[in-house]
């Protein structure tokens, strides 16, 4: 009977163990998913950012090689 008693106190201190290990990793892993999504703002901004200024120096080239055309015909 002590015997049965120490395998079932076993059991269930392995059992809350392995619980509270997934309880650790559960907190690690929404942690670090916060961080990636975070990141992934970030970027996603930054490339909105890009691309604006890349739609804006093609304004600007555009504007001065219309610039130079009107030169050459001169």
């Amino acid at each position: 009977m002590e015997n049965d008693d120490a395998l079932a106190s076993d059991a269930l201190s392995s059992l809350e163990e392995r619980i509270h290990r997934t309880v650790e990793l559960v907190a690690t892993l929404r942690s670090e998913r916060d961080a990636a999504v975070a990141d992934a703002h970030q970027l996603r901004q930054e490339l909105d950012d890009l691309r604006s200024q890349r739609k804006q120096a093609r304004i600007r080239i555009e504007k001065l090689v219309g610039q130079m055309d009107l030169i050459r015909g001169s």
